[in-house]
């Protein structure tokens, strides 16, 4: 396929009328595609991908179409006129173009891709010498409608609900080397069991994303408080400190951020995902290092925010604890 043939099929796709042509379309670029990667003709190959994702869309267009035309001539009945001019149902029309539900949903679903972003998407494939992916595409509308619908939640009492949660809870340690350095002497702690009845769960959407500050010592423990919140433990940061601290094996100079998730939350754009080490001066006592918090607002910046155990509010968060 050269360039001109390339083109017409571009604009014959673009000018496709019913669900039928741009599902042919699909179909034969689909089985072109095959053809090109076994003679290992990856220009080609390149090529039939991106006419069959013009040709998915178009066919999205088009079944919108019949939707709408259900709702604009028949109400709730279902029924439009084909261009055979007869009466069926966008269900019937689907179905005789041989078009399964489940393809349709995809292909509505490429159909709602900005057409710059949708664009984007090709060349960037293009430059990268390999097919552009429907499942990419897919996957990034499928987060935005996500994002969307967790950014601005309705807030159902005094605290609203969240689906960022950063906290620091004030560990209880057992052993202190003295008296003098017990933790006690720098804010009230928790026991374990306090910490995991705490009804986060009254806090937080379906969908949610937690951040878990937790010391080498009170590494399980953390875990425990993870799974009674609800959460799944996914993965963890170290920050690394510029002092060295106490300990009875290691002398401690680093923590841990766990990261936990509840539902289907989005994970953070490739761009927006920063290094797993922390490096940073360590502050006052218990005091965790602002770039945290930044890293989190440049992972999920649409979200709405709470910090459990808060001790210094921090703008556009939420603050929730005892020294807040």
């Amino acid at each position: 396929m050269n360039l001109i043939h390339y083109d017409n099929a571009c604009r014959e796709i673009a000018l496709a009328t019913t669900v039928d042509e741009a599902k042919d379309w699909a179909d034969k670029s689909a089985a072109l595609r095959a053809y090109a990667r076994q003679a290992h003709n990856t220009e080609l190959e390149i090529q039939c991908a991106e006419i069959r994702l013009r040709a998915l869309r178009r066919m999205g267009e088009l079944s919108k179409a019949l939707e709408k035309a259900e709702a604009k001539f028949r109400g709730n009945q279902h029924e439009v006129t084909s261009h055979h001019g007869e009466v069926t149902s966008k269900a019937d029309t689907l179905r005789e173009a041989g078009i399964s539900t489940s393809s349709a949903h995809r292909s509505e679903l490429l159909a709602g891709v900005p057409e710059a972003e949708f664009e984007h998407e090709l060349a960037t494939a293009r430059d990268e010498g390999k097919p552009a992916s429907a499942k990419k595409l897919l996957s990034k509308v499928r987060r935005e409608a996500r994002i969307e619908a967790l950014a601005e939640p309705e807030p159902l009492d005094d605290i609203g609900r969240y689906s960022v949660l950063y906290a620091d809870p004030p560990w209880r340690y057992e052993h202190v080397e003295t008296e003098n350095r017990a933790i006690e002497n720098q804010y009230p702690t928790m026991s374990l069991e306090d910490i995991c009845a705490l009804p986060v769960s009254e806090i937080c959407t379906d969908a949610a994303v937690l951040f878990l500050w937790a010391t080498s010592p009170k590494l399980f423990e953390a875990m425990r408080v993870i799974e009674a919140w609800g959460f799944t433990y996914r993965t963890c940061a170290v920050w690394v400190k510029d002092k060295i601290g106490m300990g009875y094996y290691y002398r401690q100079r680093h923590e841990l951020l766990l990261v936990a998730t509840l539902g289907q939350i989005p994970v953070p754009l490739p761009a927006n995902r920063p290094d797993s080490v922390i490096e940073a001066p360590r502050g006052q006592h218990s005091a965790k290092p602002v770039l945290a918090a930044e890293q989190i607002e440049r992972m999920y910046p649409e979200l709405r925010k709470v910090e459990l155990f808060c001790r210094s509010p921090r703008e556009g968060w939420r603050a929730w604890g005892n020294q807040a």
